[in-house]
């Protein structure tokens, strides 16, 4: 999938550095604390813990990163990683040079302000099924931005940056925002790693109908119908809980079933549009390019090679 890139601040003047390694540059409001870090020499294992939960998102330059005892990997702009409080991370700057920084954001955000949000939404908008709750998922920690969480961090960060007295409550709100949307894309991506699979929502018996219908045509109203929903509850209930429309996850469903058939060297495009569902290929080769930023026969191409 295409990343959502943040739009990077300007780098810290060369004057004002105190380190050439993670320099650290703060802004504190009521319930979080934005940091933006730069690093200007090559380092490996270069330790960093909060005592809050952080957001982090890459803005320039490559890290390689070393969580959770787990493999190492790399970290790269349009890239967002969620880390619980007190847990150490090391990282490497194996490209970091004075030309070629990297400039990471780490949002800290305090727990009560996490706990209210989650409170709030449990209480005002709950899930659908017994037992399933809005909450955060540790599991889930590194993923790829899409339009809404980019936008939102965006804003987050334009309003952490501001000298306006009413910055803190417009902080606040987006923080909530933020949260909603980072729990709508673990969710988003737990289904896209074959993992989500909880047998009281709703969602998996949907799921299941898309997969099966893939080449079909499938309408709001087949969905809802599998849902056992009116049509409307349904599309308000999939856009809470994915952050995207049905027929938009539809899309992104087909699309991931054409990367898959162009694994084959050896198949036709048309072919392609037509086994992943879609019904002219030029509204194919538009929707594919949008998504992954190549044309599926430059997809094609690059994966056989």
């Amino acid at each position: 999938m295409n990343r959502n890139y943040i739009n990077p601040p300007n780098l810290s003047s060369e004057k004002s550095l105190k380190t050439l390694v993670e320099n650290r540059t703060v802004y504190n409001l009521n319930h979080c604390e934005l940091n933006l870090f730069e690093t200007y020499k090559e380092s490996q294992l270069v330790p960093l813990k909060f005592n809050d939960l952080v957001v982090t998102s890459m803005l320039r330059g490559k890290k390689v990163m070393h969580l959770f005892d787990e493999p190492s990997f790399e970290y790269l702009p349009g890239e967002t990683v969620v880390i619980p409080s007190n847990v150490e991370m090391k990282i490497d700057f194996p490209e970091a040079t004075k030309n070629n920084p990297t400039q990471c954001l780490a949002l800290a955000i305090d727990q009560q302000k996490i706990n209210e949000t989650l409170h709030f939404l449990n209480d005002r908008y709950p899930k659908e099924g017994n037992s399933q709750f809005w909450h955060l998922n540790y599991q889930n920690y590194y993923f790829y931005n899409n339009v809404e969480l980019a936008t939102t961090i965006n804003k987050l960060i334009k309003e952490c940056m501001s000298t306006s007295i009413t910055k803190d409550v417009l902080a606040d709100l987006t923080l909530q925002e933020l949260l909603i949307r980072i729990v709508q894309t673990q969710t988003a991506k737990s289904i896209e790693d074959g993992l989500y699979t909880d047998p009281n929502s709703p969602i998996t018996q949907v799921l299941e109908y898309i997969r099966v219908n893939i080449r079909e045509n499938i309408s709001l109203k087949n969905l809802s119908e599998k849902a056992c929903m009116s049509t409307t509850s349904f599309y308000r209930f999939f856009k809470r809980e994915l952050g995207m429309t049905p027929i938009e996850f539809v899309i992104r469903e087909k699309i991931k079933c054409a990367k898959q058939l162009l694994k084959n060297p050896a198949i036709q495009i048309n072919e392609v549009c037509h086994l992943s569902g879609f019904e002219d290929s030029n509204y194919f080769i538009r929707l594919f390019k949008k998504h992954e930023g190549i044309t599926p026969k430059q997809y094609q191409l690059l994966y056989v090679n």
